[in-house]
């Protein structure tokens, strides 16, 4: 039975995501580096320190960097986007996330952010958002980054709730991969070639029906 949703924050909750890829093409720009079309979703739902090795890996492959100029790089690319965001309200939650959060709130399920930005918490605020969800997964306390399921096993500890008795929402393949690791159920949002690993899959937000997926939930865990 459905108990839970756990939610990224980046392209689900806000469209934030737009805001990450072009912080770090500014620094791959910096760096002499061109980011190819596959980085964008291969960025997305990625830690600050995976996505920093990421950019990197489109370089020069003997370039060589500290420690220090790495944490100075991932520095610049995160003051890139909280001055990018600063402007963010309720208007930029993305359509059909309001709904959906207050029918699952109507129907007594608890709610949870499994997102890898350090920034959450000021998003959720700016969002207005910061009361919906009972629990928040530090992403500093973790060991590893998506696709690895360790933040999704968080989320639902936290949430005191078992793996069939969630479901996850990502837009980007390494997400709906750390879900699927995690044994839960994964709702996909945007391409459903990019995203044909999860269980559920929506082109947009807007799509987002509570019922749709409590109903697709039951099917697959024979509820």
């Amino acid at each position: 039975m459905l108990k839970g949703l756990l939610f990224d924050l980046d392209g689900v909750i806000a469209d934030t995501a737009r805001f990450h890829l072009a912080a770090w093409n500014q620094v791959a720009t910096q760096l002499g580096i061109t980011l190819p079309p596959a980085a964008n979703d291969a960025l997305r739902g990625r830690s600050r320190e995976s996505s920093l090795a990421l950019v990197l890996s489109y370089g020069d492959p003997h370039a060589v960097y500290t420690d220090a100029q790495k944490a100075d790089l991932a520095a610049q690319k995160n003051a890139w986007y909280l001055q990018a965001i600063d402007a963010l309200t309720p208007a930029d939650i993305l359509p059909g996330i309001t709904r959906l959060l207050a029918d699952a709130q109507a129907a007594g399920l608890h709610l949870a952010i499994a997102s890898a930005s350090k920034n959450a918490p000021a998003i959720l605020t700016k969002l207005g958002l910061a009361a919906a969800f009972e629990t928040r997964v530090d992403p500093a306390t973790l060991h590893r980054g998506k696709p690895d399921p360790e933040i999704y096993q968080r989320a639902q500890a936290q949430l005191g709730l078992t793996a069939q008795e969630v479901v996850g929402f990502e837009d980007a393949s390494a997400g709906v991969a750390a879900i699927k690791a995690a044994g839960q159920f994964a709702v996909g949002i945007g391409d459903a070639t990019t995203l044909a690993a999860a269980d559920f899959i929506v082109p947009n937000t807007a799509a987002l029906d509570l019922a749709a997926i409590t109903a697709a939930h039951a099917a697959k865990e024979g509820d």
